[in-house]
């Protein structure tokens, strides 16, 4: 996929100064691809800390200093001129961050994950808001993983497409081993340079690769990667990959491939759509060597070539394989199947070790809280299942919806009944229970709606960030879309208008036809 020259907007926000410096980066960016920025630390002045300050999630762990947001806020306006001071003078000095492990998978496997301190986020987030009007313009259209306006469900509606459109093709499926964990530093700084000179810039960047890893109260100093965690993290590993995946497949590889061939790309996880088997092969057998010359391993048993060509083709049945391969991506696993209308259709469902993962985190959740009022357990039960569903919503996906929902109102009523080991709670009695407190039901959102609107909430989890469809129903001649009792929006896709609000709503991406803005509130 080419890159688009134009300059791609970058979200507004509430500072009008602050936009309109990211907007200059921006379209200065675009127009000189090769340029490398030699003056941006003069940017970043106490409004542009200010709106870093605002930006950064405040509910967030603690780092190694134990201090919250709200200790930091305390004194904000002499901290962030502290900070300032120190970032611009080059006295800051980056803090280790505390290492925590989270489960990955469905097995023992877990996931390192760095927490920076408080006021490490803040200047982290003011250093992306920097990079990010200017790699907007370089990277390529097949790259989804955190970046502006790009979620995982705009990565898997393309991919859908792309196969749609090609009646399945061959997937390779690439497993980069220890990603984060091997960046290598040394080209991760000559990337960098290629785009950003500014000397208080790198070295900003120099002291978070360097930055210690505190766990178990030791400190270490790895000679590479990036911990995942911070917001400098994610754009350092999209930066990475971009010269060393995405530039080399785009303008060295796939001109002279021949057929068609498409690099979908979230973060490290990435497959490659290809309509010819002979140059499907290829790729494989050069992708190893050029991540090993920057320091990468592709994992030799988690990466596949999948013949994933339509059912009906006639030359997987000569071949003796009817049924074509399924693969994974981004929590679901794809395959063939039939619509209602009885046409083949590439169909996606939860993958196994997500939903399993899934169950055990909700089973672990009753089993915990089930002293909490029943009230209390219900509305922390519906945030579970729709976030599941925000995410997991998806056509063909219908199924496990609903096994994922019985799950639920198995592990609740499970939990519920060992509160009290003389008095049983019955079946009759938790049907009683779940007409007064019903657990939503399974939503499923059609490809390609699921970039309609993304509200985002002031002290909200991740899991709270929703995605929505197509407009629900029609209110005085206009769409009117709700998040449930967070906010009531009603829109005019015809002028892009924000007719009404309520709620604390800070973040409104209009993502449906040609609207590509965000405004703040």
């Amino acid at each position: 996929m080419a890159r688009h020259r134009e300059t791609r907007q970058m979200p507004g926000n509430l500072n009008n100064d602050v936009y309109t410096k990211r907007r200059r980066i921006a379209e200065l960016a675009a127009r000189s691809p090769e340029m490398g920025f030699t003056s941006l630390n003069h940017l970043i002045d106490l409004a542009w800390l200010e709106e870093a300050y605002r930006r950064t999630r405040k509910s967030g762990a603690p780092g190694v200093d134990g201090q919250t947001a709200r200790e930091y806020e305390e004194n904000l306006r002499e901290n962030l001129e502290n900070l300032l001071d120190r970032a611009k003078s080059g006295t800051y000095r980056a803090p280790p961050v505390l290492r925590k492990h989270i489960p990955k998978g469905s097995g023992s496997e877990t996931r390192p994950i760095g927490i920076p301190t408080f006021e490490d986020k803040i200047l982290q987030r003011a250093v992306l808001m920097l990079l990010e009007p200017i790699y907007e313009q370089d990277f390529y259209e097949g790259s989804y993983g955190f970046r502006p306006d790009r979620s995982p469900h705009d990565a898997l509606n393309a991919l859908w497409k792309e196969t749609m459109r090609i009646s399945g093709g061959w997937i390779l499926e690439v497993d980069l081993r220890k990603f984060f964990d091997t960046l290598d530093h040394t080209h991760l700084r000559d990337f960098v340079q290629r785009r950003i000179r500014d000397g208080v810039v790198r070295r900003l960047i120099g002291k978070w690769l360097k930055a210690g890893v505190m766990e178990d109260g030791n400190v270490s100093y790895p000679e590479s990667g990036s911990p995942q965690g911070g917001c400098i993290s994610p754009i350092l590993a999209n930066i990475y990959l971009h010269y060393v995946l995405d530039t080399w497949f785009e303008t060295e590889v796939k001109p002279r491939l021949p057929g068609g061939a498409t690099l979908i790309r979230f973060a490290d996880d990435f497959v490659i759509v290809f309509t010819n088997r002979e140059a499907a092969l290829r790729v494989m057998e050069l992708l190893p060597k050029r991540c090993a010359e920057f320091g990468l391993t592709v994992h030799p048993d988690k990466t596949r070539l999948i013949d994933f060509r339509h059912p009906s083709n006639s030359g997987r049945k000569r071949d003796g394989k009817p049924d074509p391969d399924t693969f994974d991506l981004l929590g679901f696993t794809h395959y063939w199947g039939k619509s209602r209308k009885g046409a083949w259709i590439v169909k996606r469902r939860t993958m196994s070790k997500r939903f399993t993962r899934a169950v055990r985190s909700i089973y672990q959740w009753c089993r915990d809280h089930r002293h909490l009022p029943v009230r209390v357990q219900w509305d922390k039960l519906c945030q579970k299942v729709r976030g599941h569903y925000a995410y997991y919503g998806v056509t063909g996906n219908g199924r496990m919806l609903d096994r994922f929902l019985c799950v639920v109102e198995r592990a609740w009523r499970k939990w519920l009944d060992r509160r009290n080991r003389e008095r049983r709670l019955t079946w009759d009695q938790f049907n009683r229970l779940k007409k007064r407190y019903p657990l939503p039901l399974p939503k499923i959102i059609p490809p390609g709606q699921h970039a309609g609107i993304m509200v985002s909430m002031n002290r909200m989890d991740v899991s709270n960030v929703g995605t929505f469809a197509a407009p629900e129903r029609k209110e005085n001649g206009h769409d009117r879309v709700s998040f449930r009792h967070f906010v009531t929006l009603a829109l005019s896709h015809s002028a892009g208008r924000l007719f009404a609000t309520r709620a604390p709503i800070h973040n409104i991406h209009f993502r449906s036809g040609p609207i590509r803005w965000e405004d703040q509130l």
